[in-house]
């Protein structure tokens, strides 16, 4: 199964940009919840041993503070469809996460084209992930109102490369949001 979240949650800090295109050896991760590194095939952690290995180091340390203040769930919802160059992209990530501090040093590096290490396990308490079905559509409840960055990877179609799209969005408590991820 394809791990798309460091990568992910590094273009989710990008607010303002709608699609970064990924350089072609860099890989799209995701960890979905439940799962751990135990799990893993053996070839499947020495790869993100390797994968990691070549990311940049955080210099930013976890905010404890910050991320205290912030909910893990709550009755606000995000839906909508992912689609690049007017396709739907089946079976691909999506994560909702906080806009935090934590995130701003991921992003600058992300700017750069420079991947950062994954996010501290911390901090992915607070990301909620989920896959799009087979025409793109994706839906994650139990959101905190709050901040977010809402973003989804797959192939773009034409190009065949890997593609991020995020959109930053706000949510009020019980709020039933539909957002967009297309380009």
């Amino acid at each position: 199964m394809k791990r798309y979240f460091p990568l992910v949650f590094a273009a989710l800090v990008l607010a303002g940009c709608e699609v970064v295109p990924l350089a072609p050896t860099e890989r799209i991760e995701v960890i979905e919840r439940g799962e751990t590194q135990r799990d893993a095939p053996q070839e499947t952690r020495e790869a993100e041993r390797d994968a990691t290995a070549s990311r940049a180091k955080r210099e930013v340390a976890y905010p404890e503070a910050e991320y205290a203040r912030l909910e893990k769930h709550g009755s606000a919802a995000v839906s909508g469809r992912l689609t690049l160059s007017g396709r739907a992209v089946p079976n691909a990530g999506v994560s909702v996460a906080p806009v935090t501090s934590y995130s701003a040093e991921a992003a600058e590096k992300a700017l750069a084209g420079v991947a950062v290490e994954p996010a501290d396990p911390r901090a992915r308490e607070y990301t909620h992930t989920t896959r799009t079905d087979g025409n793109g559509y994706f839906r994650v409840s139990n959101l905190p109102a709050g901040e977010f960055y809402v973003s989804g990877a797959g192939p773009d179609p034409q190009t065949g490369e890997p593609r991020v799209v995020i959109r930053q969005v706000s949510l009020s408590k019980s709020q039933q949001l539909e957002v967009d991820l297309s380009r």
